[in-house]
């Protein structure tokens, strides 16, 4: 009762007019720290648990107590879906207090943001991307806008860990309190958290603060969950096997799919009926194809269109249809989804989610099943998992259904050890160091050499790099009229610099592709990369059309609706996948255990993957024949580590192995000729691995491995020692090479 008393009389009646008995454990272990200490908070718990209201309550309360003369609280999500979802919550709950709450992204009108400029006060909530704007922009408005920040809550920070985002995120607030001089708490809140006191430093780098983390009784996770597997042509892994199978999912029937359907395809269809339903995918071309294939269904079977599709590409229009047809509880439309409904936005009570394949991560997975079971009904989720029936001689590697194993691997590890991928803290981030050099350029104007430095470099993502490399990057973007130097001597941005910071892209620093804008009539459908010449068809909004026209210089696709069915293409997705997960793959195989969310097909083909895997000896070495002077490694190692490893294996190891026609299947397995025997391959291999080398040799002869946004103007000699240094994992890969020789 203690942090309830403290709560503002205004949010005690909001907790009677709820309904509420008592607040919940983790608003009060929120509360306690967020008024009795002057620390920063990191908030992990569950999905739905209440943590938007356990952080805002408390801030909101002092916030009314005593009002800030600038904005109080900055909010920074990561989706502007989760800012629209939010602000609905936040203005309920200020508007008695008469605390303004404001957002500020692209879809926001320009009338609403002059109000704020006009009068700062209460609430913000604002993307990344449009924080960069505003210190961009607005930069002489800065001291005025955030004078008195009291708070800076970060919604889903586990989403910002691991990526140039989330530096740029701490690059910016690092910034503005400089420059707004002012010294405000970070709250972050997050459902997925895999190591609590490295992402509570991760949070309060630079802050002068410590982080609370609040310990509470979060109460019993229930899930509901089940794997099936399906081969995309019969015969299902099942046929002609014993009835009984030892799972207790295994009695519910899955050959419901319509005549001639794909049959997880079928098995999605028949399981989505009259239900409220998510269907993630892990990129936006199978969202799309998955779609097609429903909607098509639905017309096979006369019934009316139950499907709709949210995901990054679409426009704002589509995207926010979705989310308001999903927050109708008498709606039973399901919605075929990327990451972009992954996270905290809420659209009503869901039944079920499905999952195509597996996720890459248990962060991932974690929250896209935490989508489900709100108000009160457990979370649950149906991961379907297919593959192509291996040819009649495939090799060993591809008679393994890769994602199956993936899929109980990610689980597992949720369930035995809390698992969770912890923040990348060891990158050498030089396109984050080129943007925000560049932006401070923008937003401050000319300064020295010196000036510059000592803005940038202090930041605490960048506390890896050097002052020299500092030097190297200038003089580069010197050389290149990135930046120009003043007759004072002073630096500004040049000609070039000017081009690439005035487009409204330079704000974010994830990789986008070049994107032309489609159009059915009046209607804006989304955007596309790689348009097809006029005549073609193009996916988009889970439909199938017909090019009309396409004007390059303007970046449109005209086009006109159609039938049929075809693949759609976004641009590259690439995966991360962790040493950890790779590890419990192995151990699933090498287990003999079930698991009492597989169903009758998954059963069969774990049981028919685990034969492979014991009949090849894979259980007591990693490098496998297959016959002649062919061989497989398996090194069960995570994305970063194995890239190491192939390049190991081709520059360090290949001459004498003689090695040829390296094949990588990341992360999963390596295919190869050599010429010397399996005990001569260790030997070799331990050897090099145990000699000095500089990780640079892993690069090849110039070769400029280009992985984030802006690396494309950076000193090829940076990108490589980036590459080289803070993204391929040596360390782990040494570790594992050295260990098959013990």
């Amino acid at each position: 009762m203690e942090v309830f008393n403290l709560y503002a009389p205004f949010i005690q009646d909001y907790i009677y007019r709820s309904g509420w008995k008592s607040i919940r454990a983790v608003q009060n272990a929120a509360g306690d720290a967020i008024f009795n200490t002057d620390e920063n908070v990191l908030l992990t718990a569950s999905t739905a648990s209440g943590k938007t209201e356990a952080a805002f309550f408390p801030i909101i309360s002092l916030l009314d107590e005593e009002p800030s003369r600038s904005v109080g609280v900055l909010y920074i999500a990561p989706l502007k879906a989760l800012i629209n979802d939010q602000f609905g919550r936040l203005n309920e709950l200020c508007g008695e207090a008469d605390i303004p709450v404001t957002r500020w992204h692209g879809d926001v009108p320009q009338s609403q943001k002059r109000r704020l400029l006009k009068k700062p006060g209460g609430i913000l909530q604002i993307t990344p991307e449009s924080l960069e704007s505003l210190m961009i922009n607005k930069h002489m408005e800065i001291p005025s806008l955030f004078s008195d920040l009291r708070f800076i809550v970060i919604d889903e920070i586990h989403s910002l860990l691991r990526a140039d985002r989330g530096g740029q995120t701490f690059c910016l607030i690092e910034r503005l309190c400089r420059l707004a001089g002012c010294d405000p708490r970070r709250i972050g809140l997050s459902a997925t958290i895999g190591n609590p006191e490295e992402a509570g430093s991760f949070l309060a780098a630079g802050s002068g603060r410590g982080t609370i983390i609040p310990k509470f009784e979060g109460g019993r996770e229930v899930w509901r969950l089940s794997m099936e597997h399906f081969f995309s042509t019969a015969p299902q892994a099942d046929e002609g096997k014993p009835l009984f199978i030892d799972s207790a999912a295994a009695e519910e029937p899955t050959d419901t799919a319509p005549n001639a359907a794909d049959p997880g395809m079928g098995y999605i269809f028949e399981h989505t009926r009259g239900k409220k339903c998510l269907i993630f995918t892990n990129s936006r071309e199978e969202c799309e194809s998955v779609c097609q294939h429903l909607r098509q269904y639905c017309e096979a079977n006369h019934e009316p269109d139950r499907f709709l599709i949210h995901h990054g590409n679409l426009s704002a229009s589509y995207r926010e249809s979705a989310e308001e047809e999903m927050k109708d509880n008498d709606s039973l439309m399901s919605v075929c989804a990327t990451a972009t409904l992954e996270l905290g936005i809420d659209i009503g009570r869901l039944e079920r989610a499905f999952q195509i394949d597996a996720p890459f991560t248990v962060s991932g997975f974690l929250q896209r099943m935490g989508r489900t079971g709100r108000r009160g009904a457990p979370s649950e989720m149906w991961f379907v998992m297919r593959e192509d029936h291996p040819e009649p001689r495939a090799l060993l590697p591809e008679l393994i259904p890769w994602y199956l194993i993936q899929g109980i691997a990610l689980v597992q590890l949720y369930i035995e050890e809390r698992f969770v991928e912890p923040p990348r803290t060891e990158k050498l981030p030089f396109s984050l160091l080129y943007h925000q050099t560049m932006s401070t350029l923008a937003s401050c104007g000319e300064m020295t050499p010196a000036e510059l430095a000592s803005r940038v470099l202090p930041l605490s993502v960048f506390r890896n790099i050097n002052q020299e490399d500092y030097k190297i990057l200038l003089r580069h973007l010197l050389k290149t009229d990135h930046i120009s130097r003043t007759e004072n001597g002073g630096l500004i941005l040049g000609i070039t610099g000017e081009r690439v910071v005035n487009n409204y892209k330079f704000y974010a620093v994830f990789q986008e592709n070049i994107e032309y804008s489609v159009h059915a009539g009046s209607e804006e459908l989304g955007t596309i990369v790689k348009p097809p010449p006029v005549g073609e068809k193009i996916a988009i909004a889970g439909r199938v059309w017909v090019v009309d026209e396409v004007d390059h210089q303007r970046r449109d696709v005209y086009c006109t609706l159609v039938k049929g069915n075809i693949p759609a293409y976004f641009g590259d997705v690439a995966g991360d996948i962790n040493t950890r997960i790779l590890e419990r793959m192995y151990g699933v195989l090498a287990e003999d255990k079930s698991y009492p969310y597989l169903m009758r097909h998954a059963v069969c083909r774990l049981a028919e993957a685990r034969d492979t895997f014991l009949k090849a000896d894979m259980l007591n070495r990693p490098l496998i024949h297959l016959g002649g002077k062919m061989w497989a490694l398996f090194p069960w190692l995570g994305s970063y580590a194995f890239l190491a490893l192939e390049r190991f294996l081709k520059l360090r190891c290949g001459r004498r192995l003689g090695l040829k026609g390296l094949s990588p299947s990341r992360p999963y397995y390596l295919q190869f000729t050599m010429q010397v025997g399996e005990a001569e391959f260790y030997r070799i291999v331990a050897e090099e691995a145990e000699a000095e080398f500089d990780p640079l040799e892993l690069v090849y002869e110039k070769e400029v491995p280009v992985f984030e946004k802006y690396d494309e103007y950076v000193p090829p000699e940076l990108i490589r020692k980036g590459f080289a240094c803070g993204v391929l994992d040596i360390k782990g890969m040494k570790s594992r090479v050295l260990g098959w020789n013990k």
